[in-house]
């Protein structure tokens, strides 16, 4: 069950329009995040339908529970109105600022009772407006302040990129790279590969394209390949390589809530392998061919 969460996890992050990697992607390849969203769909959507078939037929002889939570279906109001606007082709930051403002209504709403009673949101304990509203303020800090670490890494590695740029480090590791290769097969290949490494060694997938997202850039430059592929070679492989590491963020966050070992969690874990063979054929096949 956990492989299954963390496997729908990474079928999430791949296909989100406002989540970091693909934020990421977009900006160092210089595309539209719709773009992006084409190619991962026509790569990554088939290798879900098939990980789906296969957790329902070994879901055939596990026993239904009595008892099911009733789903609050207007929380799901905010994801819907960012999967909308993201479509529409709206600002990041827009799209961004309209999600938190509808989470922080229907937050504020369900828990001074007026769309349900009880306590539903468990960072607002009281029932006034103003507390509510002061707790809803408290609980986007908290956010911020978990995402306080990855903000750091991120400019320390973005000014060491400019600064290997500077002194010429970057050419040389694309000369270094592409001299052997004549084909945009083999360019694509060599951006997987890149991107795989640096997620191998900082276990962070989005700190892994930001360092190698320019360089991907350039390789795509220099070999005319469409940035809208390059970006979703960039976010799949390292989401492949995220999959397979127990000591990535997602499998130690998973192992520690469902106190497991993080190999028994991929044992089990069969979307990023599948989406991953589904990605080298997409290389080895020019698929899809709009974009290759």
């Amino acid at each position: 069950m956990a492989a299954i969460v963390v496997g729908g996890a990474f079928f999430g992050d791949n296909l989100s329009f406002i989540s970091d990697t693909t934020i990421a992607t977009t900006r160092t390849q210089g595309c539209h995040m719709r773009d992006k969203f084409k190619v991962n769909c026509m790569i990554v959507v088939p290798a879900a339908i098939i990980v789906m078939c296969i957790y329902i037929i070994k879901g055939i002889s596990l026993s239904v529970p009595t008892e099911i939570q009733p789903v609050a279906w207007v929380k799901i109001i905010p994801y819907l109105i960012v999967l909308g606007t993201a479509i529409a082709g709206i600002n990041v930051m827009q799209v961004l600022l309209l999600g938190i403002i509808s989470t922080g209504i229907i937050g504020i709403c369900t828990e001074t009772g007026i769309l349900a009673s009880g306590n539903d949101f468990p960072l607002l304990e009281q029932t006034t407006f103003g507390n509510a509203f002061f707790n809803w303020l408290g609980a986007m800090g908290t956010g911020i302040t978990g995402m306080g670490e990855l903000i750091v890494i991120t400019l320390l590695a973005g000014g060491m990129l400019e600064m290997i740029r500077h002194n010429g480090g970057i050419d040389f590791i694309i000369a270094q790279l592409t001299k052997h290769i004549t084909s945009k097969r083999g360019a694509e290949f060599c951006i997987a590969a890149l991107v795989s490494i640096a997620n191998l060694c900082t276990a962070n997938n989005t700190i892994a394209i930001i360092t190698t997202g320019p360089i991907a850039r350039d390789i795509a430059r220099r070999f005319r390949l469409d940035s809208r592929k390059t970006a979703s070679i960039l976010d799949t492989f390292s989401c492949l390589v995220q999959g397979l590491i127990p000591y990535g963020a997602q499998m130690l966050i998973a192992a520690s809530l469902a106190q497991i070992s993080p190999l028994s969690i991929i044992s089990n874990l069969y979307y990023p392998f599948c989406m991953g063979l589904f990605a080298i054929l997409s290389i080895l096949l020019r698929y899809p061919r709009k974009f290759s």
